[in-house]
């Protein structure tokens, strides 16, 4: 038996002096440990062969049970410690931020730097901003991978759906080996890939009342790319309640708008426009009524400008005002919206009142 156990030790110190990786030396070993068993088992008591590695199976059974156990108890703590750790995980993967840009962070936004409207104040504005994505579907993935882009240092992402096939056609943040994958997880995969100075943290979760005011507080901005009314009017209510700008995109077929909603500077809340929600049918999902596939593309991005926008102070944003794009005839407009003096949420204002064509492509425009 002794010889055996020197055999193996020539394997495992010899195979590794030789270049052996651990999984062809653990494979040996496993084949010679197979051979002795079946020895044991195969020949008779009184087998030279047998009598030379130990006479009996029993010893190298205890063996083996005690390996599985030294494995099962190293495997556990391995568990444990990713379980009580995960953040610490998080943090290797993440390069740890200074207080000054470094030479990768400056080369990789010179195109912003160079702009008169943001130049590196600017710059300096979106690394230290934070944006709450609702929504990782169609607009809520475009709009994001040019977040994380642009260099917004902290994003949220919200969203309770798994990656479908039916996704691909126009959520290009995921991809096909994403299939069956939480959309929060693979959103978050592609955004550190495309910049790993900035920090994602998801929430694989469906907003509700219960969390919507807390995590709504830790962001500067919000970004609303969901597809039904309940969540659009939470997030309106939560929004014009701590006073939270509210990036507010809506698509179908190939039609999109976008808004902001800041009741608390100028200008009407969600509800004040959609002041309640469409009658079943109105307002089709993208499965029912079908969407190009670029257009979330368009819209997101625009919804993307607009937060860098209002982040810096850069230019005009949509206070205020609806931005209509429909792409089958690539024409596009913009209204003016007025608040409701009536309204529940924000008692918007003396001038009410919406356009008539906004308030149609509000009942369409339901759905990514």
């Amino acid at each position: 038996m002794l010889s055996i156990l020197v055999l193996a030790a020539l394997i495992w110190w010899g195979g590794q002096f030789l270049g052996l990786g651990r999984r062809l030396r653990f494979s040996l070993l496993a084949l010679l440990y197979g051979a002795i068993l079946t020895l044991h088992l195969t020949l008779p008591a009184t087998a030279p062969l047998r009598l030379a590695t130990g006479e009996t199976a029993a010893p190298w059974l205890m063996l083996a049970g005690a390996v599985a156990l030294v494995l099962g108890y190293r495997q556990g703590l391995r568990v444990l410690r990713n379980r009580a750790q995960p953040e610490a995980a998080d943090s290797e993967a993440t390069p740890p931020r200074s207080q000054k840009f470094s030479e990768t962070e400056l080369e990789r936004y010179a195109r912003h730097i160079v702009l008169r409207e943001l130049g590196g104040p600017g710059q300096k504005k979106l690394r230290n901003a934070r944006v709450l994505v609702i929504g990782a579907g169609g607009l809520g993935a475009p709009a994001l991978q040019y977040l994380a882009a642009a260099g917004v240092g902290t994003i949220g992402v919200i969203d309770d759906d798994l990656v479908e096939n039916a996704n691909l056609q126009r959520q290009v943040i995921h991809r096909d080996d994403d299939i069956g994958r939480p959309k929060v997880f693979s959103a978050q995969a592609a955004m550190v890939a495309q910049n790993p100075y900035v920090e994602v943290r998801p929430y694989h979760r469906r907003l509700d009342a219960e969390i919507a005011a807390d995590l709504f507080a830790d962001y500067d901005l919000i970004l609303d790319g969901t597809d039904n009314f309940e969540t659009r009017y939470l997030a309106n209510r939560t929004a014009v309640a701590l006073g939270k700008p509210l990036i507010s995109g809506a698509l179908s077929q190939w039609e999109g708008q976008i808004s902001l909603f800041q009741p608390s500077v100028s200008g009407p809340c969600y509800q004040c426009i959609f002041p309640e929600a469409p009658a079943a049918g109105l307002a089709p999902s993208c499965s029912e009524a079908g969407v190009v596939g670029p257009l979330p593309g368009v819209i997101g991005a625009m919804m993307a400008l607009e937060a860098v926008k209002a982040l810096t102070g850069a230019g005009a944003v949509l206070r205020g005002e609806m931005l209509i794009y429909d792409g089958l005839y690539a024409e596009s407009r913009k209204i003016t919206l007025r608040g409701q003096p009536d309204c529940p949420i924000c008692a918007g204002g003396a001038d009410a009142g919406v356009e008539p064509d906004a308030a149609l492509l509000g009942r369409r425009a339901e759905g990514v």
